[in-house]
């Protein structure tokens, strides 16, 4: 059994916290919005079996701290991925493998462009990536890209956080319209709306696409960027039914990563480790042991 209560790493600017199960080679999860070190339920269990598997809180979510407060610039994902680097420090990893989603798929480019010597495996549950470019200011999504203006008004955390029942409308909102198994999240629903109900979640989650803004607006400005490519394997597991981010926005992965294997999940949505588990989890198994990718 895993304690999901967690455990605390102190860094200079964050009480981060986080769980940890099994042993071998490591392997840090990094989750999306609207999510915790939670979302990662269904799949710690499994791969610890296996790996080393360690599940942190990005700074804003779940139980971890900021030890100085809010910062006015938002949370962009340069520091997340530095808050990143100052976690395995502390933990005393030298190189991991990278699990993410969503947010986290920033976080991992960023530290693995950052600090490639760190990095050993890439696998990302859809993939926030440059090649998206000019096509977050498509028109045609704005009916599913609005959420990241609002939250970066001064008002949204405290419009959705005004009663619980103003929370819960407003996360099953995303948890059901994401998903392709439009109950996945049934059971879980109100441990997320207590989560984010509790710690200032609301507004932590929300200073992520406030910092997080200044590089989709360079991307819908100038489309694609020209950076170097990752080096490091990569898998992509993407769900075929993401509103967000769609299944056809893959058509640049290859000017972004040098070694990629990408795989269609035909029966979900956004969220592919949550809805399809048993899915991610053979994919992650087989790709963090070499067996595939």
């Amino acid at each position: 059994m895993i304690d999901w209560t967690g455990q605390r790493a102190e860094t200079t600017e964050l009480s981060i916290s986080y769980v940890r199960a099994g042993q071998g080679e490591p392997v840090i999860f990094l989750h999306g919005w609207p999510e915790w070190k939670r979302s990662w339920l269904h799949n710690l269990p499994v791969l610890a079996e296996r790996f080393d598997c360690i599940a942190p809180d990005f700074r804003g979510f779940g139980a971890t701290i900021a030890k100085s407060g809010r910062l006015s610039e938002g949370t962009p994902p340069q520091l997340l991925a530095k808050d990143l680097r100052d976690f395995t420090d502390r933990l005393g990893l030298e190189k991991v493998a990278l699990v993410s989603h969503d947010v986290g798929s920033f976080v991992a480019q960023q530290f693995a462009l950052a600090w490639p010597e760190r990095v050993s495996r890439l696998f990302f549950v859809n993939c926030a990536y440059p090649g998206v470019g000019q096509r977050w200011g498509d028109w045609q999504l704005f009916p599913e890209t609005w959420y990241q203006q609002f939250h970066q008004k001064d008002f949204a955390a405290a419009l959705v956080g005004s009663s619980r029942e103003a929370c819960r409308i407003y996360f099953r909102h995303f948890l059901t319209h994401w998903t392709h198994q439009k109950h996945a999240f049934d059971d879980h629903l109100e441990e997320w709306v207590d989560n984010f109900m509790a710690n200032d979640n609301i507004q932590g989650g929300f200073d992520w696409y406030v910092g997080v803004s200044r590089f989709r607006r360079r991307m819908m400005q100038d489309g694609a960027l020209d950076i170097p490519k990752i080096k490091a394997p990569t898998y992509l597991l993407w769900g075929a039914h993401d509103p967000v981010l769609r299944f056809e926005f893959t058509d640049k992965l290859g000017d972004y990563f040098e070694r990629h294997t990408l795989e269609r999940a035909e029966d979900a949505g956004h969220f592919v480790h949550f809805e399809v588990p048993e899915v991610a989890n053979a994919r992650l198994a087989a790709f963090l042991s070499g067996e595939i990718g």
